[in-house]
């Protein structure tokens, strides 16, 4: 870097402020400016569904702090960018510009109300899960859309205040990511939690005017006091028509988390990793994802070569009252090479081997940490592995 230069970062997002935050990090000294829509600020999306849900003292722990730093944050809605002139224009008028651009406006929750339908409910934003937080206070019965992460996160909030709750998709819980030897388990100890489950033949329509229920594709109709959408997100793009910078699975980045356009990096749920003739696209909207490419967009915005990889595959969950955790590529496929303990007892750590070598290691209900995981996960890649005598 031989000279400061002027970072926009458009998202006010965890990649956004961890970008931020990384770019003093790492030494630089010019002007750094956050474009933020988010009346809140900067938090973190995890504990809107863990924890926010439960406890209201929750919702002041969650952001990170940029105090100190000489950052500027503008709390006003990119609207527009001329990538040519290097400026992004915000709803309150304000032309901003740029030398480098860190794109992190994130994801709106996906929704499935016809237009005009009133009262679906998600959970995306902190305003979002106060409201079914409040919700939740008064009510008898449950219909969760959506049986991913979030979706099973929600259902347990509801099941943990004794509402009875259903959930609706298409597959079995979390079958699409953590495969069916998981989904199976999970799917037991939900219904067991007091979590009831229907399978689809499609897409569930929302019903009610304001929503009070759902109906199937064979003609079936739940009803319920809540109804809460859990089907995805859609990235935050819309400020960037006319750019070529989007589509419709959000912005395309490389392992450097640049884009197309020269001088515009991008980091978060707004992303997707481009496909390279050995790989397809690939979108991967999780926290540990959106603090890896924020540092990796930082350090990629100055010129210089990031200091670890774009990718981070670390999840995890708390579904029924037991946690989930993973390291290693999702969705898992087929049974695992080893099991250690007993995933119909809630404790056990598993391994799947992948055929390009690999590894992906889940702590199904073990108190493990992260860096333990990690190593597992290395060590079962460079070891050939022994199937454990107890698969039970």
């Amino acid at each position: 870097m031989t000279a400061p230069c002027s970072v926009l970062v458009v998202g006010e997002s965890l990649a956004g402020t961890t970008a931020a935050r990384h770019l003093r990090t790492l030494g630089h000294t010019g002007p750094v400016t956050i474009i933020g829509a988010e009346e809140h600020g900067a938090y973190s999306r995890p504990p809107l569904s863990k924890a926010v849900l439960k406890d209201p003292a929750a919702d002041h722990a969650l952001g990170p702090a940029l105090d100190g730093l000489g950052i500027d944050v503008i709390r006003s809605a990119a609207v527009g960018a001329d990538i040519r002139r290097r400026v992004v224009t915000t709803a309150d008028g304000r032309q901003v510009g740029y030398d480098a651009l860190i794109v992190a406006t994130g994801a709106n929750a996906r929704r499935l109300a016809a237009p005009g339908q009133r009262g679906e409910l998600v959970l995306r934003t902190l305003d979002d899960a106060r409201l079914l937080r409040a919700r939740l206070a008064d009510a008898g019965s449950a219909i969760v859309v959506g049986a991913g992460f979030l979706g099973m996160e929600v259902a347990s909030a509801c099941a943990a205040r004794g509402i009875p709750v259903t959930v609706v998709d298409v597959d079995p819980p979390l079958e699409r990511i953590l495969g069916g030897h998981l989904s199976t388990a999970i799917t037991a100890r939900a219904a067991a939690y007091g979590i009831h489950f229907v399978q689809a033949t499609g897409l569930a329509a929302l019903i009610g005017h304001p929503v009070n229920g759902v109906a199937l594709p064979d003609g079936t109709e739940l009803t319920a006091d809540l109804v809460v959408t859990c089907a995805g997100e859609v990235p935050c793009v819309d400020w960037l028509a006319g750019t070529g910078l989007a589509d419709r699975l959000g912005v395309g980045i490389d392992d450097a988390c640049a884009t197309t356009v020269p001088g515009v990096f991008a980091a978060g749920d707004v992303t997707y990793l481009r496909g390279d003739g050995t790989r397809p696209d690939r979108r991967s909207p999780f926290w540990s994802n959106a603090v890896a490419q924020g540092r990796t967009a930082a350090a990629s915005a100055l010129g210089l070569c990031p200091d670890g990889p774009s990718q981070d595959d670390y999840f995890w969950t708390a579904v029924a009252d037991l946690a989930v955790k993973v390291v290693g590529r999702l969705p898992l496929i087929g049974e695992p090479t080893t099991l250690q303990g007993s995933v119909a007892e809630g404790r056990a750590l598993l391994t799947w081997t992948h055929a390009d070598g690999t590894a992906t290691v889940v702590a199904y209900g073990l108190r493990k940490s992260v860096t333990a995981l990690r190593d597992l996960a290395v060590t079962s890649t460079r070891t050939p592995a022994r199937q454990s005598p107890r698969t039970t």
